[in-house]
């Protein structure tokens, strides 16, 4: 019986190629965890906590106000992380009207949910360490190459990091926007491609600071950091309109991968919500041309969500620290042996390291900041062709 191990050179050496030659359409999907591993100016983490820390901050500073209906709502679901709640409180607030539900009527929770919002705005209004960050060495990646095709970014996030990352070094940016004074949502642009390649697409799946619905219910984009519309909230999922953008931005991410040859990169993202996921799932399954690379910090067995769909699609591979999920097939990393070429010692190292704690060496790129780094670092000159076949062990 032969044991299959899954080869690190042999990977990160065929998607180093890949992000460095600026020929493929490639997407970022950036998730919560990536601002949570990063560290501000003053050395500390996080920069901004992931979706279990931020629903501890925002509860503990509204429970004064709304301590029962935090517990009504909290025994009436099934999960209560922050997004969740938000959803509920909102389509409460739409439906109830003058009825009470946990001693708190539809007004009630319309202010609840504003609440929510406002403490979320204060949260994630943060700024990019002065020095280079991971964002700006992604930045640095995306400018760096003549493209054919621009990059787009999907992100769950709320923050401004990205658009901060870009104006730092004066490079274009389109998020489906257009004006000034109150920047209205263009679908039509979302949905087409006649922007220059130069320009990056960043596209807010839950929303941002700066966005907020105007006296006709229209999200618009102020240019100031209230965070008035964030997250997309389940009773909006159905509908079709230009009040809500996030059905567009959606569809967005489902179009790239309907696109041939097409590669979307996850990092500091779990695949547990359920809206992208399933979108992402009926994608690969409508397109075997498309790819996900989904690079994860824990080991896989705490990875549940992204295994469980790298297990169902070959076209989706989960990269963790100990163990990653290739063409639907599950395997240990096999420690790296002798080096490919003389000089691929320094880039190897940029995936495949000990950890402070003395333990084994394992693999890294599930944190932002060495991800970022090999990123940054893929046109450097080192270079070497991929292994052909996986490295099987039999015992």
């Amino acid at each position: 019986m032969s044991v299959s191990f899954h080869n690190p050179d042999q990977y990160m050496a065929a998607l180093r190629k890949i992000i460095a030659q600026g020929r493929k359409r490639i997407g970022l999907l950036i998730g919560a965890g990536a601002p949570a591993g990063m560290e501000r100016d003053d050395g500390t983490r996080p920069l901004i906590p992931a979706v279990a820390g931020l629903t501890t901050q925002v509860l503990d500073a509204i429970k004064p106000t709304y301590e029962v209906q935090l517990k009504g709502l909290q025994a009436d679901l099934a999960k209560s992380d922050i997004e969740t709640l938000l959803s509920r409180i909102r389509a409460l607030s739409g439906v109830i009207g003058t009825t009470q539900v946990h001693g708190c009527d539809g007004p009630g929770y319309k202010a609840m949910a504003e609440a929510i919002c406002s403490e979320i705005g204060k949260i994630v209004n943060v700024n990019l360490p002065s020095r280079p960050s991971p964002y700006s060495e992604l930045v640095s990646w995306i400018t760096g190459a003549p493209r054919e095709h621009a990059v787009e970014i999907f992100t769950t996030n709320y923050d401004l990091l990205f658009e901060e990352a870009f104006e730092r070094v004066k490079a274009p940016y389109f998020d489906g926007f257009a004006g000034a004074r109150e920047a209205f949502f263009d679908p039509a642009s979302v949905a087409g491609d006649q922007l220059s390649t130069r320009w990056t697409r960043l596209w807010k799946l839950h929303g941002s600071l700066g966005w907020k619905a105007n006296a006709h219910g229209e999200v618009i984009r102020t240019g100031q950091i209230d965070a008035t519309h964030l997250i997309f909230p389940e009773h909006l999922k159905y509908e079709q309109t230009q009040k809500a953008p996030y059905a567009a931005l959606l569809d967005r991410l489902r179009n790239f991968l309907a696109t041939e040859d097409t590669l979307l990169v996850s990092i500091g993202f779990s695949f547990a919500d359920a809206h992208i996921a399933a979108r992402i799932d009926e994608a690969l399954a409508a397109n075997p041309a498309a790819s996900v690379f989904a690079f994860q910090f824990q080991a896989l067995d705490k990875e549940v969500c992204a295994a469980e769909l790298a297990a169902r699609r070959p076209n989706f591979s989960a990269y963790a620290r100990d163990k990653a999920v290739i063409s639907g097939v599950a395997a240990e990393w096999a420690a790296p042996g002798e080096l490919p070429t003389k000089d691929w010692g320094p880039i190897r190292g940029s995936y495949w390291a000990s950890p402070t704690t003395g333990a084994p060496a394992e693999f890294t790129l599930g944190a932002i900041d060495a991800f970022a780094r090999f990123f940054a670092n893929s046109r450097s000159p080192q270079a070497f062709d991929a292994p052909a076949a996986p490295m099987a062990v039999t015992p």
